[in-house]
């Protein structure tokens, strides 16, 4: 069954994202905008908490949690230690609900419409996989022009 390697792969996402949030020179260099760049570090990680939290935890777990997908992009200044216990809340969420799917779930329709068309739910892990590796990519771009400008003001 798939489970058990899509718990590995979350967890070396979700690692990876601590990991770079972690290599930000400080607070405020999570939330430096830079030209060409939409969105800066913290609000990605933001957005991937969020992301996951709500389509594994609350759709398929009844976790209860509740997502603001406008707050994961406006939503500024929080620290590295606030964003990195979330990270970790994220990773827990994700293993419970994972863990708890049987391979009927994963066969059966994902029970909201969220790609251009219905798909299984095992299909929408994948792509959420994915969408977290994407962002991932995205965190370390900004990091990186992130910590320069910072290195370059002292």
């Amino acid at each position: 069954m798939i489970t058990p390697i899509l718990i590995q792969l979350f967890e070396e996402g979700l690692t990876k994202l601590a990991e770079e949030i972690n290599q930000y020179p400080d607070d405020a260099s999570l939330w430096i905008p830079l030209e060409g760049i939409n969105n800066p570090g913290g609000n990605l990680c933001l957005h991937l908490n969020g992301n996951l939290q709500h389509f594994l935890g609350a759709v398929l777990n009844d976790s209860g949690y509740v997502r603001n997908r406008d707050a994961e992009f406006s939503l500024k200044n929080i620290t590295k230690k606030k964003l990195l216990d979330e990270v970790e809340a994220t990773k827990m969420s994700v293993r419970d609900t994972l863990e708890q799917l049987s391979k009927k779930t994963l066969e059966m329709q994902y029970p909201i419409v969220v790609l251009a068309e219905p798909c299984s739910t095992e299909h929408f892990l994948v792509y959420l996989l994915g969408h977290l590796n994407y962002h991932i990519g995205q965190v370390n771009y900004h990091r990186r022009l992130a910590s320069t400008k910072v290195a370059a003001a002292v």
